[in-house]
């Protein structure tokens, strides 16, 4: 099967209702949790893809049952600390960084040794952010220059540490929280705000956790390790990342409207709609709930006239840092400058995704300032492409691969747009609802 597609049409205008896969973010955390529980837990629409793939094959090969059903997913754990497997036994993470640094945390207690690979991309990320404080507590840890592949080793001696994260990294927090559910005693995260949903997953499990806000950027998470807690099922909100790509889609195009059905809105990944709503994009919220407490909602977006630059505060990026490729393709066509700064964190995802932004908003003749870690747009509202583009692969960044679709079915231009097979990793079903929508895409 090819790994390109083809579009040379500008999506026509449209008025649909879609729902978008599960949040994958919550999928792989679910499934690590449910692997600590006692007992069977089932997860209704957990996000078919490589990177959730990947989260369950590794579980099995630490001695989780799991088992697909039609309808949901079940995963029977034996309880915290629960894995059995043999000596130097090898997982795959795959593509994904999630499970990578999060695995982590939950190994620090094992008796035998744990290689945790991945592919060639997830092996050039940086992972000294998690062996620190995973040392901290006590592990032994080896590594290919703070590189995958990594051995841990777990300690019996395990113990309860105070650690201060100072990248906004949802990761690292998480993989902190997990490692303390086997540690005596009160572990202590200071941390800079991200995304929330292990504390969400914690509260709805009644495990023994305080979150104190310490300032506008800052809070301090307390965790009492050592309790156990049973099976649970779960409802997996659509992934507000995946609902991105339609938000801006629609933004930019004419004369369209769309609703996304049951979106997870949680405040610390709706960064994105808070930056679109300010550059003058009609967003709007129906029918809101809390489910497994994660607040949900339909998304509705109309098209979107006299679209405004940005200066972004920098309080916001880690709620939109997934986001921000669509988020400066909306800049490119804003009126005036749009700035960003201290997001640096970029460089370290799938690909360097501010230098590719750069790079693709040079491609479509949008003039961009760049720098280590900011970036300024100097956006043009008469944006309108004729040319033909190429887009070639970029470390297997799905995230590139869907916006560049989004700049092609909005903007004009005839382009070939490589690696396809990217979006299995987060989002398998893009192109099927991008035609949906009406969009011609060979």
């Amino acid at each position: 099967m090819k790994n390109y597609v083809l579009i040379s049409n500008i999506i026509k205008k449209f008025n649909k209702t879609i729902n978008v896969q599960g949040d994958k973010s919550i999928s792989i955390r679910w499934a690590l949790m449910a692997s600590q529980a006692v007992g069977k837990s089932r997860a209704y629409n957990l996000l078919k893809s490589e990177d959730v793939e990947s989260a369950l094959n590794a579980l099995k090969k630490l001695g989780v049952k799991v088992k697909k059903y039609k309808k949901y997913c079940e995963i029977e754990g034996s309880g915290l600390n629960g894995f059995s497997f043999k000596d130097k036994t090898m997982v795959d993470a795959g593509n994904s960084g999630t499970l990578a640094r999060l695995v982590l945390g939950l190994l620090v207690k094992s008796k035998k040794s744990v290689i945790i690979k991945g592919d060639k991309s997830l092996s050039k990320r940086d992972f000294s952010r998690v062996i620190k404080p995973l040392n901290i507590f006590g592990a032994v840890i080896k590594s290919n220059q703070n590189k995958l592949p990594i051995t841990l080793n777990g300690t019996k001696y395990l113990r309860p540490i105070y650690f201060e994260e100072k990248r906004g990294s949802a990761q690292v927090k998480s993989c902190i929280m997990l490692a303390s559910l086997n540690a005596p005693g009160i572990t202590k995260i200071k941390c800079i705000n991200s995304r929330d949903h292990t504390e969400r997953f914690f509260k709805y499990l009644n495990l023994p956790i305080k979150v104190k806000k310490i300032s506008q950027r800052q809070k301090l998470i307390e965790i009492e390790g050592k309790n156990q807690y049973k099976s649970f099922n779960y409802n997996v909100p659509g992934d507000i990342s995946s609902a991105a790509f339609f938000i801006v889609l629609t933004a930019l195009s004419k004369n369209s409207k769309i609703t996304i059905k049951n979106v997870n809105v949680n405040n610390t990944r709706t960064g994105m709609l808070d930056i679109l709503k300010k550059m003058n994009v009609n967003i709007k919220f129906k029918n809101y709930k809390l489910i497994n407490n994660e607040p949900v909602a339909d998304i509705c977006v109309k098209s979107s006239k006299n679209l405004k630059a940005i200066k972004c505060h920098e309080d916001i990026n880690s709620r939109a840092i997934d986001e921000f490729p669509l988020i400066f393709l909306v800049c490119a066509k804003a009126k005036g400058t749009s700035s960003f700064k201290k997001i640096g964190e970029l460089r370290h995802k799938e690909s360097d995704r501010l230098k590719v932004c750069s790079i693709f908003l040079r491609k479509i003749g949008i003039k961009v300032h760049e720098k280590s870690d900011s970036l300024k747009i100097y956006g043009n509202p008469n944006l309108s492409l004729k040319k033909n583009y190429i887009i070639n692969n970029f470390m297997k960044d799905h995230r590139i691969f869907m916006m560049s679709c989004v700049a092609a079915l909005s903007l004009g231009g005839k382009w070939k747009i490589n690696d396809k097979k990217s979006i299995k990793t987060s989002f398998p079903n893009f192109i099927f609802i991008l035609k949906k929508l009406g969009a011609k895409i060979i």
